[in-house]
């Protein structure tokens, strides 16, 4: 797991967006998995800005809320065309985002899990972490070997997540979400994290045990994650001098 802490959001997050763009560019008909959310938005304004050609990229959301409409302003349908596929020029049949609405969510999950085997796995998996530790909607106690599935947000979750809708009694109680199985298949995962409220679940991730109580502490197993934090998010680590002289000795084959 390599740590990379920048003083700001935006310079961790022009680092994130210089990997991404050298993945595109080496592999245009890459497999991606992507996130929504705040963290989100100041990356995919960077990748916007460098007019990269999506049109053979293929993409899988990590989750979406059950029970609304992918026209709903909340849905992330919606913010995904918003904030990213609008202004590129992806190719909507390679698009894929968990349906909200399937009449029978398990078939559903499955077919998802199916398609992106079909794709031949996800090359880049883009993460944020929740106040919990949660990735994807993994809430605490999520399985490690989870696949695809609905899940039920906690209090804490619908109640941080309020703050996109007129009122919390409006936060959908039910998601779904990629597990944390299929999160690790990746070849890669990317995790953004910026802000004190961050810093707990951040610390307990990278350094803390292995436990279902924190699932992003899963990603201690994965064969190659970068997670990149402001200095507010990086607060708890006990090894955070250590993971800034690891990054400012990188030899030049391995700067990004």
């Amino acid at each position: 797991m390599e740590i990379i802490i920048q003083p700001t959001p935006a310079a961790a997050t022009q680092i994130a967006a210089r990997l991404m763009v050298r993945l595109i560019q080496e592999k245009p008909a890459a497999v991606l998995g992507l996130a929504t959310g705040g963290t989100m938005e100041l990356l995919y304004r960077e990748l916007v800005a460098k007019k990269l050609d999506w049109s053979k990229l293929t993409t899988f959301n990590l989750d979406e809320y059950v029970g609304i409409s992918p026209m709903h302003p909340q849905s992330y349908h919606s913010f995904m065309w918003e904030k990213l596929f609008s202004h590129a020029n992806v190719s909507i049949k390679n698009v894929h985002i968990p349906d909200g609405l399937a009449k029978d969510v398990p078939a559903a999950c499955a077919h998802y899990e199916q398609k992106i085997s079909a794709a031949g796995g996800i090359d880049l998996q883009l993460l944020g972490i929740g106040t919990d530790g949660h990735i994807g909607f993994n809430e605490p106690t999520s399985s490690l070997a989870s696949r695809t599935r609905i899940k039920t947000l906690t209090p804490q979750t619908r109640k941080d997540n309020a703050r996109f809708f007129d009122s919390q009694e409006e936060v959908p109680y039910h998601v779904i979400t990629m597990g944390i199985g299929t999160i690790l298949e990746s070849r890669h995962c990317v995790l953004l994290a910026f802000g004190k409220n961050k810093a707990r679940a951040i610390a307990e991730a990278v350094e803390g045990p292995i436990t279902a109580m924190n699932p992003a502490s899963a990603l201690q197993l994965h064969r190659k994650v970068t997670v990149f934090l402001d200095e507010d998010a990086a607060a708890e680590l006990k090894m955070r001098d250590y993971y800034r002289w690891v990054f400012e000795q990188k030899p030049d084959w391995q700067k990004v």
